[in-house]
């Protein structure tokens, strides 16, 4: 009956030889760290607006939402977030799930009918990947950003119903996808874009409606928007946008929707006062690119391989994997929290600091931080 724990044993012990070894760290309240390493880039997180809204509606509804939201958890606070959600994206209709994980999966598989083909970038998220695979639909991976491949794959299969799957601003290098060129292969071959503009919602686009708006695609009848709530907006949650039919079609049909329990009614409403800022933020985001700027700029200076970043990512090469969890440990040390990507985490076998722009660091901290993590540099 040990087998399998030894097995398991076994399988962290090759992980750990390889660098892999993954930890939790317990974060407390108030912590002093600079942190460049949460999602959090307009700082909304702690926005007394935010936290207000959040209290008022803790107060009223309740810890959690004590049910599916087709059974008993579909409050007013969500109601009302999705429709600011839906005039902000410029789409008929908006609807929230309890992650932006569980939004991606369930967008997916409602999306899939018989004979459908997935064509679906090589760097996308894990939650992308794992909806291709729980679609059961045939799914091609196609180079990185190669709207040419992403056009064979479909000229291959006339006449099948298809979707092109990618992000807006790809979450391990913060590049930015060619949208609009995406979208004209699909539309040629008739078939459907769906874009996880998770780390593009608040941070591009006029109002900061993303990366499809930027693209001109907002609202357009064969694109479908995920995102998750807890980057830009700093709360919890995901979204899936698009046209009403295929909203409606998600509330009936989609698992991931209907057996999950509710977002808390407390985080909706958090989230909700978030998008209002967020849509007034220009202040912020220009904030926000020109420290990216100035990251880069500082890091390519000491001479790190930086990537240049679309939006509030920033990738910085690694040696190695150990190399990576050592240089994040020691930026840790000296205060400053970063990421630390690591195969299989990245989709190629380079490791990785990930740096995450906040607004709402205090600009000392922010140029403080860079200095840490050139002298930590291996």
């Amino acid at each position: 009956m040990a087998d399998w724990l030894a097995a398991l044993d076994r399988r962290a012990e090759l992980r750990a030889k390889a660098g892999l070894t993954r930890r939790l760290h317990p974060r407390a309240a108030g912590e002093t760290v600079t942190d460049l390493a949460g999602n959090d880039y307009l700082g909304l997180a702690t926005h007394p607006e935010v936290t207000a809204a959040a209290g008022r509606a803790l107060s009223a509804y309740g810890l959690g939402a004590t049910g599916s939201r087709l059974v008993r958890g579909s409050t007013d606070a969500h109601h009302a977030l999705e429709d600011g959600l839906a005039d902000w994206l410029a789409t008929d209709r908006a609807l929230v799930f309890s992650s932006g994980y569980l939004a991606n999966l369930g967008a997916l598989r409602a999306l899939v009918q018989p004979r459908t083909l997935l064509v679906s970038d090589a760097h996308n998220h894990a939650s992308l990947i794992d909806g291709c695979r729980i679609s059961g639909a045939e799914t091609v991976v196609t180079p990185h950003a190669d709207v040419t491949a992403v056009a064979a794959a479909l000229a291959v299969a006339p006449g099948r119903p298809a979707v092109v799957v990618t992000e807006s601003v790809f979450s391990v290098d913060g590049d930015l996808a060619p949208l609009a060129r995406l979208h004209q292969v699909a539309r040629r071959y008739g078939a459907l874009l769906l874009v996880d503009d998770a780390h593009a919602l608040g941070v591009t686009g006029p109002s900061g409606a993303g990366a499809v708006a930027a693209a001109g695609l907002a609202g357009q009848p064969d694109v479908v928007v995920t995102a998750t709530l807890s980057k830009a907006l700093g709360g919890a949650g995901g979204l899936v946008a698009g046209p009403e039919e295929f909203v409606r079609h998600l509330v009936e049909t989609g698992r991931t929707f209907i057996f999950d329990t509710a977002l808390p009614p407390a985080v909706a409403a958090g989230v909700h006062a978030a998008v209002g800022l967020a849509r007034a933020g220009d202040d912020l985001r220009a904030e926000l690119a020109e420290r990216a700027a100035l990251a880069v700029a500082r890091l390519r200076a000491a001479g790190l391989t930086v990537s240049t970043p679309d939006a509030g990512v920033i990738s910085v090469t690694a040696p190695g994997p150990e190399a990576a969890t050592t240089w994040a440990a020691d930026c840790r040390d000296c205060g400053v929290a970063v990421g630390c990507f690591r195969p299989p985490s990245t989709p190629d076998t380079r490791s990785r600091l990930r740096l995450t722009v906040n607004a709402g660091v205090p600009r000392t901290d922010f140029e403080r931080a860079l200095d840490v993590i050139v002298e930590c540099a291996p």
